[in-house]
Order: structure tokens, then sequence, then C-alpha cells
């Protein structure tokens, strides 16, 4: 028998929007949670309003919010806040990511709702975070990948740096969120009671340097790492190569991976070249090994022989492959990295899966990410209220409703 997943019994209200948030939240119902998103009259969540676009529905909302329910509640009127904090009485998360004090001021601030609910595991992502004096500046992800020194590491010494295009903060932040979650949730077995999870997109990605930051406190402050182009400089061979037909990487860094690359591309002569015996001798005489490659993946008739060849001796590459090229590959497909889901009005749909195997359990499909408000009544009768409150709420503009796919 298939067992419960992970996190089933766990309910969280997602009052996140756009996508640090959402997708911390769409892990946590991937993992087994019941996660009622929150959002306002009329608009929703701003994430409904981003590309990619067919008809009126954002691609990029419903990844980030697949297997979730979805209310819209008007807080500023007072039976919504009421509703609000009614649903937050048995939650065991509450997931949020507006700029510090936004929350606090509307009466949702992680005081408020602890009075409500002591185990409450209450997860804020910001910017900056919700101490020190950046704390109140709005930001997005690219606003944490700029201030946080990995930017200027990227791209070709000398031009302006590149844009990453994928939300390297956002996401990160949020998988931290769910570690972080899970851990409160864990310690809140023996404890008893919730607490404020503080999370800063800038310290997510300031955690992340592998070597940067460590690079430049130990030498004394002598050594900042800078745009080193295709390949890395303290670490060769481990880069960017071009062919015939598109580019490949290769990852002959370790000693006895190189001397296997440089028996294929050199023979014995190069094979034996004390100069690139070890890691130091490599790095010293960098341009001249890069040379020697480029001008072997250059002469190999696709970026597919180049792959055979080296994979025929073991050293780690794989080709740069585009998006149709990644759908396509065997491995992602065994792997169920693209889930398919059957929309009302789109069909068939193919949107990203997460990454979470358990051995314990099958993930059953997950729903589409709702319409607005399109689960108000289901949350409002769980909650206690009956079909005229329901009713008169909806009258009263407290609930709204998008109209009904057709």
């Amino acid at each position: 028998m298939t067992a419960q997943p992970p996190l089933a019994g766990i309910k969280v209200v997602d009052y996140s929007h756009f996508l640090a948030g959402p997708y911390l939240s769409r892990c946590l119902a991937g993992m087994g949670a019941e996660v009622i998103k929150v959002e306002r009259p009329t608009v929703g969540d701003a994430g409904r309003h981003h590309p990619y676009f067919v008809g009126d529905e954002s691609g990029f909302f419903l990844q980030q919010n697949m297997g979730k329910k979805g209310i819209c509640v008007d807080v500023k009127k007072p039976a919504g806040m009421a509703m609000i904090r009614k649903l937050v009485e048995d939650a065991d998360v509450f997931v949020e990511n507006y700029r510090p004090g936004a929350l606090t001021r509307l009466g949702l601030g992680y005081e408020d709702l602890s009075r409500i609910n002591p185990r409450l595991v209450y997860c804020s992502l910001s910017a900056y975070g919700h101490t020190g004096p950046k704390s109140a500046k709005a930001g997005f992800g690219l606003i944490a990948e700029a201030m946080s020194g990995a930017m200027a590491q990227l791209g070709v010494p000398g031009e302006t740096p590149p844009l990453l295009r994928i939300p390297i903060a956002d996401m990160y932040a949020g998988i931290h969120g769910v570690a972080a979650v899970c851990a409160a949730l864990l310690g809140r077995a023996s404890s008893g009671t919730g607490q404020h999870i503080d999370l800063a997109l800038y310290d997510c990605m300031v955690s992340m340097h592998d070597y940067a930051i460590q690079c430049f406190t130990l030498s004394n402050g002598e050594v900042i790492p800078q745009q080193a182009g295709y390949d890395l400089p303290d670490s060769t061979v481990y880069g960017v190569f071009p062919a015939k037909d598109g580019h490949l990487v290769i990852a002959a860094q370790v000693d006895d991976a190189w001397k296997r690359l440089a028996r294929l591309i050199g023979g014995e002569a190069l094979a034996d070249d004390q100069r690139f015996h070890t890691s130091a001798g490599r790095n010293a005489h960098r341009q001249e090994a890069l040379g020697l490659i480029k001008a072997w993946t250059l002469a190999q008739p696709s970026v597919a022989a180049s792959i055979a060849a080296l994979e025929a001796i073991d050293v780690p590459c794989a080709p740069v492959q585009r998006i149709d090229e990644v759908l396509t590959d065997p491995q992602i497909e065994a792997r169920g990295m693209v889930l398919e889901q059957d929309h009302p009005t789109l069909g068939k749909i193919r949107l990203p899966n997460l990454p979470f195997r358990f051995s314990g359990h099958s993930p059953s499909p997950m729903g589409i990410a709702p319409r607005l408000g399109e689960h108000n009544a289901e949350v409002a009768r769980a909650l206690g209220y009956s079909d005229d409150d329901i009713a008169a709420l909806a009258e009263d503009g407290v609930l709204y409703q998008q109209p009904a796919r057709i």
C-alpha cells in the first residue's frame, strides 16, 4: 500500500504572490500539504499577469500554483479579516513574501497571528529580511542577484554582466523556505510552539557562494573573483567549448580526468607533459590547455561526436541543450520531470515537475492552479460558514470569484 505523502495533514495558508512564496507553497503542496492560496479582489496574485500567456491564462501562474485551493478575500473589510483569522486558527504554516511591515500594518503579522495560533509556523520571504538597514527597501530576485556579488562574476571580462535567465534568488529562497518550514514543524513536535522564519533573498544568494567569499577572506582581501567568461580560471579544465554545431561542457579539472582527456586530444606527449599534471600547473598554463581543447572540439564533426569520444574515456561532459532538447531528453522523461495536466479550456498542458522523490509513496497528480476565488465556498464551509453566509459575503464584496472556465 502506498504510504501517505510526508506532509499529509499539514495545512498551509499561502498569503504570498509572484514567485518565491508561491514556489515554496507549491513545493509543500507537492509533498502532500493542503495549501490554501489567498488572493485579493479582483486582480489576484501579480503572477496571474506575468507571461507566457495562452489566452488569458498565465503559464507562470499555472506552474507556481498547481495543487492549491484558491480563495479571494478582501481583508480590508472586517468580515474578510475575520475569515482569514479563522482560517489561521488551525493552520500549521503561513507563508508571505511582502515587504517587511506590510502585513503587520494590515493586522496579519507574526505577532498578530501567533496570538491566535501559537503553533503557527510563519514564514516570511523578502528582499533583505526583517532586520538591518536595508530591510524596508523593495526588491526582486534581480536585486539580490546583483547585490550578492554573483552577477559581477558572470560574463566575459570587461563586458556588462548578463542577466540570469532563471530566477535563482527567488527559487533558492523558496527552497530554503521549504527546508526551514519543515525544520520548524519538526521542532514544533517537541516544543509545542511555532516560530517566525525570516528569509532574505539577499542572504540566500550570499550563502550560495562556494568560492568567492572564502577566497577573499582567506587571502586577507587580496583576491576578488572577477568575470571569467567560459571557464573557471582556478579550476582548469571546467568550462564551455565550441563545436561545429553547438557547444558542450567538459569537466576535467581532476588530475586523472585531465590525463585521459590529454591523451585523447594530444596523445602520449600531452598526457606526459608534467606542466599539466596538477591543478596548479593547469591553472598556470590555462590558456594553452584551453586552446588545445578548443582546437580538438572544433575539429570534431559534431557535439555528439565530441561527447561520444569523451564519454568513452570517462571524462564528464554534456551538450549545452536548448529547452526543446531538454524536453525530449529520455532522462527527463524517465524522471517524470515534465507533468501533464488537463486544463478545462487549454486542454492538455505540460509544465515542469518538482524534483522530490520519496520511496514511501507515489505522488498523486497535482490539480491545476485555481481560478481566482475558485474554492471560496469549499473553504468557507470548512470554516463553518453556511451557504447563506457565503452568499452574503459575496454580495458584500468580501468574497470574489472569477467566472468559471467555459
